[in-house]
């Protein structure tokens, strides 16, 4: 079996790829592509893909944008699966399975058993985490911007990403339809599509997630204050909003296989951080679609990560 560790030099606080070329050094049939720019992981991963049927696996080294464009190149090969090296700016899709730490060791991963997970498909490209429209694309969008500035770094460019959407981004005009059925007309605040259990670095957008269940989660938000809004944060980062009472006015929740979203113009849509745009998007579950490699120590347990132990989980480099 050939091991292909993709790295994105610009994803984290430090460029990652000589510690990886030193840790893979001396394992056998492994080798180390640095991607030239977006959507260069998704083009190198495809073609490995369609030069043999051999069994191969392939590490998204970087963050979710990184294990989004990877899994876009290897989603559909029959031969592949992928495995997360988490050494990115925003890693959401690890916490599913407990947080970075299991993740963080190349050898440990090297030999990870697999398990297939569904994957969200949006027109012709795939997801692995959450898709997003509304409020939290815009502010997806923006937070690239604010990662720039050294302040607000990784995570904490969540924050003054939202600050600057409640501007302008409390009221998304969108129509929905799940499964056949009308869900909603009108404005709202935001919705989520997930398959994995957090956004933003250390938001708990979807508890009751399972990526194999060959279900989406949908959450729905109306337009509300300013003030409710601030309410809203602190139960969605800790999971809690679905079960809240104060909010239960303003949500819809529901579980689904295909939501059909209509926009009255151009708009945002959000998939693992990665933004589309377009007036008419199509979001379903592939069921299965993603051999995913989860390493010993790592694994499924409903409960919310330590935040605490995830800042803590970091690549120890010796460059």
């Amino acid at each position: 079996m050939r091991h292909f560790f993709i790295v994105n030099p610009h994803s984290g606080p430090q460029d990652a790829t000589a510690h990886i070329r030193r840790e893979i050094a001396d394992l056998p049939d492994c080798e180390i592509y640095v991607t030239k720019g977006p959507g260069d992981a998704t083009k190198y991963v495809r073609e490995v893909c369609q030069t043999d049927d051999k069994e191969k696996r392939f590490y998204a080294c970087g963050g979710d944008g990184t294990l989004n464009e990877v899994i876009n190149g290897a989603a559909g090969c029959p031969h592949a699966a992928v495995g997360c090296y988490p050494c990115g700016s925003g890693n959401d899709f690890v916490k599913y399975y407990g947080g970075k730490k299991p993740f963080l060791s190349i050898r440990e991963q090297i030999n990870a058993p697999e398990e297939k997970i569904d994957l969200i498909r949006v027109n012709d490209r795939y997801a692995v985490n959450v898709v997003n429209i509304g409020f939290e694309a815009k502010a997806a969008y923006r937070m690239v911007k604010f990662r720039r500035i050294p302040l607000f770094s990784g995570p904490r460019s969540y924050y003054p990403a939202v600050l600057a959407c409640l501007v302008d981004s409390i009221k998304n005009p969108f129509a929905l339809t799940a499964d056949g059925e009308k869900l909603y007309g009108g404005d709202i605040l935001l919705c989520t599509f997930a398959n994995g259990s957090y956004v933003g670095g250390s938001f708990r957008c979807a508890p009751r997630a399972h990526a194999d269940d060959g279900l989406l989660e949908v959450c729905m938000v109306r337009p509300l204050s300013r003030l409710k809004f601030a309410k809203l944060i602190g139960y969605y980062q800790k999971g809690e909003h679905l079960e809240a009472p104060a909010l239960r006015p303003y949500l819809t929740y529901r579980r689904a296989k295909k939501i059909e979203v209509t926009a009255p113009k151009e708009t945002m849509i959000c998939l693992d951080g990665e933004i589309e745009t377009g007036e008419r998007f199509t979001v379903e579950i592939v069921p299965g679609a993603l051999r995913f490699l989860v390493p010993q120590g790592a694994g499924y347990t409903g409960k919310p990560v330590d935040m605490a132990a995830e800042k803590e989980a970091v690549i120890k480099m010796d460059c």
